[in-house]
């Protein structure tokens, strides 16, 4: 099972459509997508440091965004299913679709985060592909890579946040970052994944 998160500022991007294109090719039965927060979630991060907005404000915000661009993504591809839950994204995928997350399940009313958030879409993406033990997570940025980027990179370049790329060093998930015009080289990367052999194998890839 692989992750892969798009980012919410490739919703008014015409590329957007040819990596879901990429992405309904190659990764029925073993992809998950997750949503990035989009306008709203930006709007979020302005008031964050206009207002000193708390985290778990931001944290909400956040999942609304994301909740929006979702229904988007399942809008422009009707056979991709919104899932909510853990069971409906393993059901999904064995039956050899493509599972949309759905985290607005993820609202909080007390402060507390699930592990590894930072109040980020980025966060929650890394938060579930631990949660799903997943064999890969894929961040799929709008912006240019710096060249060389490792997180310190990332991070100065604005990329990733400071809190997320300490996360994903910590994690047991490998995370891959991707900018807009690097659909090759998810197809390479689906290509050569052992699950795609496998399911193959079992008939539920074409």
């Amino acid at each position: 099972m692989w992750v892969i998160k798009i980012g919410g500022q490739l919703a008014d991007d015409p590329v957007l459509t040819d990596w879901l294109d990429e992405i309904a090719d190659l990764g029925g039965g073993r992809v998950v997508l997750v949503p990035g927060g989009g306008d709203f979630a930006r709007q979020a991060w302005r008031m964050r440091d206009t207002w000193q907005v708390d985290t778990l404000t931001m944290h909400n915000i956040a999942v609304l965004g994301m909740g929006q661009f979702a229904f988007m993504l399942q809008a422009l591809r009707p056979e991709f299913s919104l899932c909510a839950l853990d069971e409906d994204i393993l059901d999904t995928l064995h039956a050899g679709r493509i599972a949309i997350w759905m985290p607005l399940a993820h609202l909080r009313h007390a402060a507390q985060m699930p592990p590894g958030s930072h109040a980020s879409s980025d966060g929650l993406a890394l938060w579930l592909a631990e949660r799903l033990n997943a064999e890969k997570l894929v961040l799929v940025k709008s912006s240019p890579l710096p060249p060389h980027a490792d997180w310190a990179a990332l991070v100065e370049a604005g990329v990733v946040e400071a809190p997320f790329a300490d996360a994903a060093r910590a994690a047991d998930t490998p995370v891959t970052v991707l900018d807009r015009s690097h659909r090759a080289a998810l197809h390479e990367m689906l290509i050569d994944s052992p699950t795609l052999h496998r399911y193959r194998h079992q008939g539920l890839a074409e």
